[in-house]
C-alpha cells in the first residue's frame, strides 16, 4: 500500500451537494481507520463566490477561465473560500467523524504565491513551499482541508486557481494528485472509459470531435496539471462515492493523463 500522499482537489460543484459531501467524507472516515495513505483535500468554491457577488452586485468578469479580482473584491471571496467553504467541508467532516483542520496556501509557508498578471488583479500564481506544518498535521492523524487563498510576499491576499493550487500543494508534498470533478474522465466514441491518455491521443480525440465543448478545457488543464507535476494525474468523478476507497488506495477509477515525458 502507497504511503505517498494523495492530494485530492474538489471540483466546486461537489460544494453545493450535501448528500454527496457526507457520502465523501464517509468515505475518507473508513478509509482512514485502516490507517493507509494520508489524504489532502484542496478545493475552491466559485459557486460560492457567485452568489456573494451577485448579492453585493459586484460585476464578475473571468478572463481565460480565472476571475478577475479587484482589491475591493478580494476580502469578500478570501471569506467565501478560505472561510465559507474551507469551514463547510470542515464541519461535513466532523459529521463523518473524521479528524480534520482547516488551512490556507499560506499556512506554513506551505506555497509561495505570486501575482500571475497586472490585469487580473489579486489572483496568484502558487509555487511550493514548505511542506514541514502539513508533514506534522497528517502525522497527528488529521486531514487537511486546504483553500486557495493564499498570500504574496508582502502579505497581500490572493486568489488563486483551485486546480494550480493542488497541483503546488502536491509538489511541495511530494504527493500524487486526483482531480475529482462531475465528469468520470475521458469517454471514447462509444461512451466507454479511456483509463489513460497522453497528450498526444487527447489531441487526436479533439481533432475528430471524440472530445468536444467544455471537456476540451478539462482535458487540455489536465495535462497542464500533470506536466507541472511531472507525473500522471488522474481525474474522477465525484459522484459514485462507494468507488471512492478504491481511489484513495492507489487504484484507478477514472482517466490517468500522463505526460509525454511522464
Amino acid at each position: 500500500m502507497s504511503q505517498v500522499p494523495l492530494v485530492i482537489k474538489l471540483g466546486g460543484a461537489v460544494l453545493s451537494c450535501s448528500d454527496t459531501l457526507e457520502k465523501l467524507f464517509g468515505a475518507i472516515g473508513q478509509y482512514q481507520q485502516q490507517a493507509q495513505r494520508p489524504l489532502i483535500l484542496v478545493h475552491g468554491g466559485g459557486y460560492l463566490v457567485d452568489e456573494l457577488m451577485a448579492k453585493l452586485q459586484f460585476e464578475t468578469v473571468k478572463k481565460d477561465g480565472l476571475r478577475v479580482t479587484p482589491s475591493d473584491q478580494v476580502p469578500y471571496i478570501a471569506g467565501a473560500l478560505a472561510g465559507t467553504a474551507n469551514k463547510l467541508l470542515q464541519g461535513q467532516a466532523l459529521k463523518a467523524g473524521v479528524a480534520a483542520v482547516g488551512l490556507s496556501l499560506a499556512d506554513g509557508g506551505l506555497c509561495q504565491v505570486e501575482e500571475l498578471a497586472p490585469e487580473l488583479g489579486a489572483v496568484g500564481k502558487a509555487s511550493p513551499g514548505d511542506g514541514t506544518l502539513l508533514s506534522a498535521v497528517m502525522a497527528a492523524g488529521y486531514v487537511p482541508i486546504i483553500s486557495s487563498i493564499g498570500l504574496d510576499g508582502n502579505g497581500k491576499l490572493m486568489n488563486v486557481n483551485a486546480d494550480q493550487a493542488a497541483v503546488a500543494v502536491a509538489a511541495a508534498m511530494n504527493a500524487e494528485l486526483v482531480l475529482l470533478s462531475d465528469v468520470s474522465g475521458v469517454l471514447d466514441g462509444k461512451g466507454r472509459l479511456i483509463p489513460t491518455l497522453t497528450e498526444t491521443e487527447a489531441e487526436s480525440l479533439i481533432s475528430h470531435a471524440v472530445i468536444t465543448d467544455g471537456m476540451v478545457v478539462k482535458v487540455r488543464a489536465a495535462f497542464a496539471a500533470a506536466s507541472a507535476l511531472g507525473q500522471p494525474i488522474e481525474v474522477a468523478s465525484w459522484r459514485y462515492p462507494d468507488r471512492l476507497a478504491a481511489l484513495f488506495s492507489g487504484q484507478s477509477i477514472g482517466t490517468k493523463f500522463t505526460p509525454e515525458n511522464g
